[in-house]
C-alpha cells in the first residue's frame, strides 16, 4: 500500500524556535548532526546544549542555545547581514532557501509593523545568535527529516503582554500577529506569550495545512520543552504519522474566484495590483485579454482565493483599480503534491521541483532562476543547463528517490 509520511505540529502551548528544535530532536533528528551542520554557519559566541527536560510531568527534549558570557544577545543585523552569513556558510542549497524563507516572513512583518522598508530593517532579537540558530537549526531538521508532507493545528498564542526590545507589547506581538495573518489562531486564557515571531514564522513556512484533524496513523509523537511554567504544560508536541496515498486522490479543495472587467485602466497598474493581491492571501492572479459590450478590448481580472481571503482581495480591487463591481463563485481545486531536490551539473547545484501524484513523480521542473544564473556564468546556452539538470536527476535521484 502507498503511503505518505506526515508531520503534524500540535500548538497546544504555542511554538517557539527552541521549542521546535527540542521536537526535531526528540521525533528524531541527531543532535550531534545538528550541532555539526550549524558550525557550518561559522557564528561563533555560543554553544548548543540538548538535554531530557520536563513540564508538568511530560518528558522531552529540551534545546538551549547557550550564549558566551560577553556575548551581546541583542545584536542588530538587517536581512542583508543574515543573508550573507547563510549564504556564505556551508549549509546545502535547501538549507538556505529555507532558512531566508523564515526570515523573509519575519523581516516583511517587521518592515509593515514599523512602516519601513525590508531594507531598512535591523532586526533585534531576531537578528541574535540564539535566533539565528532556533531558524537555519530548523531547517535543517526539516531537511533532515523524510517528511511528505506537514500540518499545523491552529496556533495558540497566549494573552496578556510581553516586554521586548520595543517595549511593552501586547500578545501575540505585533509581528507575530502579522506573521500569523490567514493561520487559525487560540488565546485561551493562558498568561504570557505562548508563540513567538521565530515559532510563528517556522510553523507558517513549513505548514502546507492547519488542521484540526489528525487523519492518519500516529508512528512516533515527540515533545520540545519550553522554558516557561503555564497552567497547561509549555511544551511543542510533534506526531510523525503514516497516512494512506489513496485516501488523498479524490479530495478536493475548496476556494473562490472574484472577477472584474475592466476597460478605462492605465495597464501600468496591472503589475501593482497582481503582486498586491498575491501578498495579501491570493493563491493566484492573472489578466486575461477579453472583448466587452460595445467591443471594447478590455482586461479580466482574476483572483483564486481561499474563502476567508475573499474580502480583503475585493477591497485591493475596489481601492486599486478603476471597477464599480465584482463577482465570485465557488470552485473546487486539485493539487499534485510537490517536492524538491537538489542535483549537482557539471557548472553547480540546481533545485528540482517535482510534482508528485498518486505516488509517482509525474512533472519535473528545474528552478528557472538558478539554471539562469548558471547559463549566465558559464556563458552556455539555458536549454543546455535545463537538459543537464534533467539527466543529473535521472542518474542520482529516479531510483532513489522515496514517496
Amino acid at each position: 500500500m502507498d503511503t505518505r509520511t506526515i508531520l503534524y505540529y500540535d500548538c497546544f502551548s504555542g511554538i517557539s524556535g527552541d521549542m521546535n528544535l527540542g521536537a526535531m530532536v526528540d521525533l528524531g533528528v541527531d543532535g550531534e548532526y545538528l550541532k555539526e551542520e550549524l558550525k557550518k554557519l561559522n557564528l561563533h559566541g555560543y554553544r548548543l546544549k540538548i538535554y531530557e527536560a520536563s513540564r508538568k510531568d511530560i518528558t522531552g527534549t529540551k534545546v538551549d542555545v547557550l550564549l558566551d558570557r560577553y556575548h551581546d544577545h541583542l545584536d542588530h543585523r538587517n536581512l542583508f547581514d543574515i543573508k550573507k552569513i547563510i549564504d556564505g556558510s556551508g549549509l546545502n542549497a535547501r538549507v538556505k532557501r529555507l532558512s531566508l524563507e523564515i526570515f523573509m516572513k519575519v523581516a516583511k512583518a517587521e518592515a509593515k509593523v514599523h512602516g519601513k522598508s525590508i531594507d531598512e530593517i535591523h532586526f533585534h532579537e531576531i537578528g541574535a545568535v540564539d535566533s539565528i540558530v532556533d531558524i537555519v537549526g530548523a531547517a535543517i531538521c526539516r531537511d533532515t527529516l523524510a517528511i511528505d508532507k506537514i500540518l499545523c493545528s491552529p496556533i495558540e498564542v497566549g494573552s496578556g503582554f510581553v516586554d521586548c526590545a520595543h517595549g511593552r507589547l501586547p500578545v501575540p506581538a505585533p509581528a507575530t500577529a502579522e506573521i500569523l495573518t490567514n493561520v487559525p489562531i487560540k488565546s485561551e486564557g493562558v498568561s504570557g506569550e505562548l508563540t513567538t515571531p521565530t515559532g510563528a514564522a517556522i510553523a507558517v513556512t513549513f505548514a502546507e495545512e492547519f488542521t484540526v484533524k489528525k487523519d492518519f496513523k500516529i508512528l512516533k509523537t515527540a515533545y520540545g520543552i519550553g522554558n516557561r511554567d503555564h497552567e497547561i504544560p509549555n511544551v511543542l508536541r510533534v506526531f510523525m504519522g503514516e497516512m494512506d496515498q489513496n485516501c488523498c486522490r479524490d479530495e478536493y479543495q475548496k476556494a473562490v474566484i472574484i472577477e472584474t472587467n475592466i476597460d478605462d485602466m492605465n495597464p501600468e497598474i496591472y503589475e501593482h495590483v497582481i503582486d498586491k493581491l498575491l501578498k495579501n492571501g491570493a493563491m493566484d492572479a492573472y489578466l486575461t485579454q477579453t472583448i466587452m459590450k460595445k467591443n471594447r478590448p478590455a482586461v479580466q481580472i482574476s483572483v483564486l482565493c481561499r474563502e476567508e481571503d475573499a474580502d480583503k482581495a475585493a477591497d485591493i480591487i475596489f481601492e486599486e483599480t478603476t471597477t464599480l463591481g465584482i463577482r465570485k463563485y465557488s470552485v473546487e481545486r486539485k493539487m499534485m503534491d510537490r517536492k524538491v531536490v537538489t542535483v549537482k551539473t557539471p557548472y553547480g547545484q540546481v533545485d528540482i521541483k517535482l510534482g508528485v501524484y498518486n505516488g509517482k513523480v509525474l512533472k519535473l521542473k528545474p528552478e528557472y532562476d538558478q539554471c539562469k544564473k548558471l547559463a549566465k556564468e558559464n556563458n552556455i546556452p539555458l536549454n543546455r543547463i535545463y537538459e543537464m539538470v534533467k539527466e543529473a536527476y535521472k542518474c542520482t535521484c529516479q531510483t532513489d528517490f522515496q514517496m
